[in-house]
């Protein structure tokens, strides 16, 4: 069958079930989808089992579709694995272009990486772009559940090598090499692809309300660990994300797609995009943007199709997978179609979607994207090339050229944003103790990162304390927040990773640089061959000591943390340090933790004695011991997905300790005895767990068990009726001297008569007392730890996301411990933006609470610690919660 017949199959079976007056019009489909083909190329319909847009295709029949088309074209087609996802499903990409051009796939490479250094005379730079064609990167699906844009890509590959006599095609082909990743989050697809398909019924179902279109927590969107992976791509914490970016820098796309699909109501998305927009995306990544859109716009109006732009989808926040490829000099696209869910979907306004719409719509942008470039290609390549040129020359005139990193602050965690820095291109250097940098010495040496790089963008992005947002944009904010109007803030307004990971960072104009930092080297541990006749001390400083302590646990080793400082041997060793002793374990004690030290590259100091100069010694009422926890986490209904995914990959593939989910429907009849530590993650708990849930969470604490509240679970923690928290949600402040509404007289007929002499009056008459704070869309605040609460061991201050609009009112001293609290008003905001009501109100309020409870405690965070697994400055935090605090339980 040949692809023409394919689609017009596809157009007869979606068109089935649809009544005319219901259907979308499709004039002018004929313009991409007929034609002639190669029969030498296998049809979709052979090897999926169905034409393209007639159904959903599973991973498994999306990876036998591009090994087939690779086995029937070798000459045209290389399918590349490039990692495995945590259900050990590959992801690959799909290199399509020419014969001559796959001849010379690894020339081409070099080219662009030449093309990339920014370091090529003019003339190099000219002769390299005219010959080298220009690598197209096609991204589809990262949300497993928006399922469309994988079957797009298996019908773009299709036109691309089995097309015949297509001048687009030709064209394409011959300027450019397109390098398809069909398939960016397999784990969370395969969820939703079972789950549809155990809801299909005899004929797909439109209403949105039915099992079709309502999928089971978590839905597919996330994938194993439940990460929104177009937020990971400058944190890399999922393999996914690692290797797309890997791969993504193997090939230096310069230009770049990501489709996506929105609500199905919507009709299609493009750039240019919306406000606000990165400052360190130049005005000609933009113009290129708006040649891609208007061409997008003239595809989309021959097919009568709908379109949107400059509306909703911005480019500010660097982990979304159109601004890191913008940052690193492409040209980017978020594209995003209106999402059937399913094969079809009843719309509001009475038309019918049909997947084969979505899959179709997809299909169009990303060959015309492809089309615009290969057209254009000498342009785009020009713009690419100059773009990282540039950087460098900008970065040498930079007065802040040098970022400078103390190791001697939380050496561990500064060693591991290194290598996630030299993932992305990064070069950073280490410079050796003693080093003296912008005008300071380093007696532990430092990192220096040079600024003058091509991907200064991206660095700089990263790393300056603030990206600072449009004045005029942010303006329009604050006025539509004065008139009850929601913010247009699509993601969160601060990333700083130094700040992020508690670090100290300098800049200046000049810096010695040292030897590079590779990004696939252990961290070393320092020496600690010394004499340990009494034991080891682990300094409680950073995650890499808690991973250290975590691994000598399940090895079986035992140890005390220590709640006061200590001074040893001449060294001061803050509270939470753990000491392991050799008399309280097995005799092979000091070769296993010299091992793990090893491993985990953490620092294990020897101690000849137990004898301290000052503080607390190992055999006092401060020393606790301290076992490996068995922790639950709250799972399901409920629970948002994204907290209990990021709780359970730190607890589990940071710090080795095993999570058992319990879900929220059975957890009142769970034995919890069998567990230390039991978790909340953010989420909405008053219906799933109600008073019956309540009760047992009292019954778990009492009997000295640990419960830790994140974020929003804080709210059915502290309602009274719940009888847990003692912490109090507060409602929006109001200036007492502002006259307004007394909901007392709501219930009466009449209410006491008012004389308003101006819209201020009216503004304080119309003000809802209950309301709560305003939404904050996301920021990193200061908090000021308790300096005697071990729940705050390893702190003296942290930065915290932000975000949302809860607030709690201090915890009294009777009730509880504030073992970090946020900083006064003046002093809060670390990066990003905070409306002045919520940081004026936030000020000092708790951030992380302790609370007694029978033999247990209750741990509260007003905030999740654990957002997006990103902030690692606080994963010795969620240590101190679940390995502390068993340890502190009667």
């Amino acid at each position: 069958m040949t692809f023409a017949r394919c689609i017009a199959t596809v157009l007869a079976a979606t068109l089935l079930a649809v009544s005319a007056s219901q259907a979308q019009t499709r004039p002018g489909t004929v313009r991409l989808l007929t034609g002639s083909f190669d029969p030498a190329i296998p049809t979709i319909e052979s090897v999926t089992g169905h034409a393209p847009g007639a159904d959903i295709s599973t991973p498994a029949e999306t990876l036998r579709w591009f090994a087939a088309l690779s086995a029937a074209a070798p000459d045209r087609v290389v399918v590349t694995p490039y990692a495995k996802s945590w259900e050990g499903r590959d992801l690959v990409t799909v290199a399509i272009s020419s014969p001559e051009n796959i001849a010379r796939i690894d020339e081409i490479k070099a080219n662009m990486a030449k093309l990339a250094s920014g370091s090529l005379s003019v003339d190099e730079r000219r002769r390299l772009i005219s010959s080298t064609p220009a690598v197209v990167w096609l991204a589809y699906g990262v949300h497993g559940d928006e399922i469309s844009s994988t079957d797009a890509a298996i019908a773009l590959s299709y036109k691309l090598v089995a097309a015949r006599d297509d001048a687009d095609v030709a064209t394409i082909l011959r300027n450019t090499v397109i390098v398809i990743d069909p398939m960016q989050n397999p784990d969370g697809r395969n969820r939703f692809v079972n789950a549809y398909n155990a809801a299909r019924g005899l004929s797909p179902i439109g209403d949105r309300y039915s099992a079709e279109h309502d999928q089971p927590w978590p839905g597919g969107r996330y994938n194993h660990y439940l990460f929104d992976m177009n937020r990971d791509w400058f944190a890399l914490t999922q393999p996914e994300t690692i290797g797309r970016v890997r791969t993504f820098l193997s090939w230096r796309p310069i230009a770049s797609v990501d489709a996506h699909e929105m609500g199905g109501d919507e009709s299609y998305f493009f750039p240019p995009v919306a406000q606000p927009i990165n400052p360190n995306v130049t005005k000609q990544q933009l113009d290129l943007q708006t040649l891609i859109g208007r061409n997008n716009a003239q595809a989309f109006d021959d097919d009568g199709f709908d379109y949107f732009n400059r509306d909703t989808y911005d480019l500010f926040y660097p982990g979304y997978g159109d601004n890191w490829p913008t940052l690193n000099g492409a040209i980017s696209f978020t594209y995003e179609q209106g999402g059937p869910s399913g094969l079809r979907y009843d719309r509001r306004d009475g038309t019918t979607l049909t997947y084969y719409d979505a899959v179709l719509r997809h299909f169009v942008a990303t060959f015309t994207t492809a089309k615009t470039v290969s057209i254009n290609k000498l342009q785009f390549l020009t713009s690419y090339a100059d773009y990282r040129a540039q950087a460098v020359a900008d970065g040498r005139k930079a007065r802040d050229r040098y970022f400078v990193i103390d190791l001697n602050v939380h050496r561990w965690q500064a060693e591991d944003l290194a290598r996630t820095l030299a993932q992305q291109d990064i070069t950073v250097t280490q410079a050796s103790p003693g080093a003296n940098l912008c005008g300071r010495t380093y007696p532990s040496g430092a990192l220096v990162i040079d600024s003058a790089q091509p991907n200064r963008a991206l660095l700089e992005t990263l790393l300056s304390p603030t990206t600072p947002l449009d004045e005029t944009f942010m303006a329009e904010q604050e006025r539509r927040r004065s008139e009850g109007l929601p913010h247009q803030l699509y993601d969160v307004t601060a990333w700083s990773l130094p700040l992020m990971d508690g670090l100290s960072l300098a800049t200046c104009a000049s810096a010695a640089t040292g030897h590079a930092i590779d990004p696939d080297a252990p961290i070393s541990a320092p020496p600690n061959d010394g004499d340990a006749s009494f034991g080891f001390a682990v300094p409680w400083t950073d995650a890499g000591q808690a991973r250290l302590v975590f691994a000598a646990l399940e090895s079986g080793l035992s140890g005390r943390s220590l709640d006061l400082p200590f001074t040893s041997n001449g060294r001061t060793f803050a509270r939470g340090t753990v000491v392991f002793a050799a008399s309280h374990n097995p005799p092979d004690m000091r070769t296993r933790l010299r091992e793990l030290a090893r491993q985990t590259g953490a620092e294990l100091v020897p101690m000849s004695t137990s004898w301290v100069e000052d503080g607390s010694n190992f055999g006092s009422d401060e020393a606790h011991t301290l076992k490996q926890p068995r922790i639950a986490i709250a799972w399901d209904e409920g629970v948002e997905p994204t907290s209990a995914g990021a709780t359970r990959f730190i607890l589990e593939r940071r710090f080795g300790a095993p999570v058992a989910p319990i879900r929220t429907g059975t957890l009142t009849d769970a034995d919890l005895s069998r567990y230390d530590v039991l978790i909340l993650p953010e989420g909405h708990y008053n219906d799933t767990l109600g008073l019956k849930g309540a009760a047992a969470l009292r019954d778990f604490v009492d009997n000295g068990g640990v419960l830790v509240g994140l974020g929003s679970a804080m709210r059915y923690l502290s309602t009274p009726l719940t009888g847990l928290s003692s912490l109090r949600r507060e409602r929006a402040f109001i200036d007492p001297d502002v006259k307004a509404a007394d909901k007392s007289d709501d219930k009466k007929e009449t209410v006491p008569g008012t004389r308003l002499a101006s819209t201020a009056d009216l503004a304080a008459a119309e003000k809802d007392r209950d309301a709560a704070p305003d939404v904050l869309p996301g920021a990193l605040g200061w908090t000021v730890a308790d300096p005697y609460s071990w729940l705050s061991a390893g702190y003296d201050r942290a930065v915290v996301p932000v975000g949302g609009s809860d607030i709690y009112a201090p915890l009294n001293a009777a009730d509880g411990v504030t073992a970090l609290r946020f900083a006064a008003a003046d002093k809060l905001l670390a990066s990003g933006y905070l409306w002045k009501e919520n940081r004026l109100q936030l000020a000092l309020k708790p951030y992380a609470t302790l609370e007694q409870k029978g033999k247990g405690l209750i741990i509260g965070f007003t905030q999740s610690p654990t957002t997006r697994a990103y902030v690692r400055g606080l994963d010795l935090l969620v240590a101190n919660a679940v390995l502390l605090g068993p340890a502190h339980t009667e």
